[in-house]
């Protein structure tokens, strides 16, 4: 698979979507596109310079993070993918929905956005900070399944982390979203969250907090927080240059 383009999809329940994609506008530097959609429940997080990566889509649960994968044909990939142990949730004319082996939805769609990749975005007190990663929060007994599936599926290469519970999947083309894979401590289904690369993690929770965001607990070299709809994200101690 030769994936040309990785979006990040943000699934906010309904009741809370116009304020938390006010949210996500205001701490990525973007404006919102026009809703569309059959119940208008699609808006694209439109940076001011760049390619857009960012999307999201009001949904009766969740919330939740899905990753869209643009490709050259949607169809063969999605039998290739089927081959690899994911299963087919939905079919449309343009795009396929599917399930990795332990429960990640993704889309695979057709192949037309690419462009530079969005810039970073400055805080009020001058922080600095790029929303550039999905992380894969994968259970204890499915990770290897998972990274299996997620390697062959991408082409990706799989380096280890710094860490024994991540590692990483990387490819020479540029992408605006990075891939990282978590090994978690309970069983659960694979689900994932977005990270954000912070140059100051502090000042940057402050600016998100007065937005209506919450600080949840630190960790080792980051910070979990949840939007105003509840969507788990972190805050994490790396260059977003």
């Amino acid at each position: 698979m030769t994936i040309r383009w990785v979006w990040a999809f943000i699934d906010t329940p309904a009741a809370r979507f116009d304020e938390s994609a006010e949210f996500w506008r205001t701490i990525t530097g973007s404006t919102l596109s026009a809703k569309r959609g059959e119940n208008s429940e699609f808006r694209t997080l439109l940076p001011d310079s760049g390619a857009p990566s960012v999307k999201m889509q009001a949904v009766p649960e969740g919330p939740r993070i899905h990753l869209d994968l643009d490709v050259e044909d949607v169809r063969a990939e999605a039998v290739r993918a089927e081959k690899l142990g994911a299963t087919t949730v939905l079919e449309h004319p343009d795009y396929t929905v599917l399930k990795s082996p332990h429960g990640m939805i993704f889309c695979l769609t057709p192949a037309g956005n690419e462009g530079d990749i969005s810039p970073v975005v400055t805080g009020p007190e001058g922080d600095r900070s790029r929303l550039d990663q999905v992380c894969l929060d994968i259970g204890r007994a499915d990770h290897a399944e998972e990274v299996r599936f997620w390697t062959e599926l991408t082409g990706w290469r799989w380096t280890p982390g710094t860490l024994p519970e991540y590692s990483r999947l990387t490819t020479d083309f540029t992408l605006p979203v990075k891939l990282l894979l978590q090994r978690l401590d309970e069983d659960r289904p694979t689900g994932a969250h977005l990270d954000l690369a912070c140059d100051d993690i502090g000042k940057t929770a402050t600016w998100h907090e007065e937005l209506g965001a919450r600080r949840v607990r630190w960790g080792r070299e980051w910070l979990v927080m949840t939007d105003p709809a509840g969507q788990h994200y972190c805050l994490t101690g790396r260059d977003p240059d």
